[in-house]
């Protein structure tokens, strides 16, 4: 995401950050750029001018210029204000401090990902917070509606209003409540009827709803990639209804980034969730200081940590921390790391929130390597017989034909995952050699892993394309997409 945003800014900070001096010039020259980025990004102008503006008084101040590091502190000033664009240094969450069953009502245009984005949050709420959640389909203008909600209900274990037949808006939402409470629910979320535009019936249907249920959050669901459509929807529907947040959907696709930059500035509703993909599990807390990071170039590891702490099982864990302990990696152990990158949102997006990464991402995308890379891998994996598995050394060259065969790739690719499985069975044993996963950690006092164990050190970064989470090492570049 902000990919274009992002590497615009990345160069114009860059040229001040080679300068060991700035002048006042040189600080208005680089806001020049900064401004034509953010307008190219499709950002409000009145938000841009604001911003601008403000880094400019403090970034031309006596003591940016004369300190040691003039182009840091210049980059500092932008992204406190990129902060303060995206809401603060707060982070908006849901406010569920009410009387069971809480309402959340979402609302927003056709097409905007609504329902979707409905199922993910009740997903959210059921497994980080514990919550008993139900969800209740107000649509009854979109065919198949109502039935689609129930169906990605029971993708994520959530339980929905049963469909009755002729039943309005507002009878269904009377039904919700009596059933929600009945059933001890804590939150009730309302999927209420997509509008192709700000119609005055279904607007006055939505008030309507509101005035039954009370809810105690009013979600507005846009599509991030409308850019300056989706900020102008938020006006709209916040001259009607009491909004009390924002869900941009399509996130991982925008690169501009013009509607999360401009949203919080436009309409004062903060973003409170970014869908990301897809995928259920696709959705994302925004965090206004982790995004303009992220903008800037910085990464923002406490997400890589977060994504690795939900992907990665604890049992798995502690059985790979033992078969290090006694210098054992295998194909099965190298297939759970693979599976656990790509439940971390794969290399695009591991390698998008890793700082220093923006040239390693733009040198994969350059080779054509992408996500499939891991699936490619994945299918080789699965191609071996348990035994080939367990002892790859068995893989003579018609073994590698048959494997090369059976997952749709050449005895070349075949090679590169044995390649990279050798050099990552290498660093195993040295590991052992050291002392085990103990005298790893007491290197770390030492100097670091990367002077003693140049294979394996590095972290997530390991080989330029993105290592194995927690271990390193690997270079994926090797295995380049045919």
């Amino acid at each position: 995401m902000f990919d274009s945003l992002s590497d615009r800014l990345g160069g114009v900070f860059d040229k001040l950050r080679g300068r060991g001096a700035l002048k006042e010039q040189d600080v208005r020259d680089a806001m020049r750029e900064v401004r034509i980025a953010l307008l190219e990004a499709d950002v409000a102008l009145p938000v841009v001018r604001r911003f601008i503006d403000q880094v400019t008084e403090q970034a031309v101040g006596q003591s940016v210029l004369k300190s040691v590091t003039p182009g840091q502190q210049v980059v500092k000033i932008v992204n406190d204000a990129l902060i303060e664009m995206l809401g603060g240094d707060q982070t908006a969450e849901l406010d569920l401090e009410a009387v069971p069953p809480v309402v959340i009502m979402m609302v927003g245009l056709q097409g905007s990902g609504k329902t979707t984005s409905t199922a993910k949050i009740a997903r959210l709420l059921k497994e980080k917070q514990g919550k008993k959640v139900m969800m209740a389909s107000l649509d009854v203008n979109r065919p198949a509606a109502q039935e689609q909600l129930r169906v990605l209900g029971e993708q994520v274990g959530v339980a929905t209003l049963p469909i009755i037949a002729g039943q309005q808006p507002t009878e269904i939402a009377t039904r919700a409540m009596q059933s929600a409470r009945l059933q001890a629910v804590d939150v009730l979320l309302l999927d209420t009827a997509g509008r192709l535009h700000v119609d005055t019936q279904l607007m006055d249907e939505m008030k309507a709803v509101a005035a039954i249920s009370t809810p105690r959050e009013t979600l507005l669901v846009v599509d991030s990639l409308t850019g300056q459509d989706a900020v102008n929807v938020a006006q709209s529907f916040a001259g009607e209804v009491d909004l009390t947040g924002v869900v941009l959907t399509r996130m991982d696709g925008d690169a501009r980034g013009g509607a999360a930059l401009s949203m919080r500035a436009v309409t004062g509703k903060p973003i409170k969730f970014a869908g990301t993909g897809e995928k259920m599990e696709a959705l994302e807390v925004f965090h206004p200081s982790r995004v303009a990071n992220r903008i800037l170039g910085m990464g923002d590891i406490v997400s890589i940590v977060e994504k690795a702490a939900e992907a990665v099982k604890v049992e798995e864990a502690e059985a790979l921390a033992k078969r290090m302990e006694q210098g054992k990696f295998d194909m099965n152990d190298l297939r759970m790391q693979l599976s656990q990158m790509q439940k971390m949102g794969g290399l695009g997006a591991l390698a998008g929130m890793m700082p220093g990464m923006k040239k390693a991402k733009a040198a994969m995308q350059a080779s054509g390597m992408d996500d499939r890379v891991l699936l490619r891998m994945d299918a080789i994996i699965g191609s071996m017989t348990p035994k080939e598995r367990a002892n790859p050394a068995l893989l003579n060259a018609k073994r590698k034909i048959r494997v090369a065969n059976g997952s749709g790739t050449n005895v070349q690719d075949v090679n590169k995952l044995l390649k990279m499985h050798l050099e990552m069975s290498k660093a195993m044993k040295q590991i052992k050699k050291m002392g085990g996963l103990k005298g790893l950690a007491a290197m770390f006092g030492k100097g670091g892993l990367d002077a003693a164990m140049p294979g394996l050190g590095g972290g997530l970064g390991g080989g330029g394309a993105g290592g194995m989470p927690g271990l390193g090492g690997p270079d994926l570049s090797k295995f380049l997409k045919k």
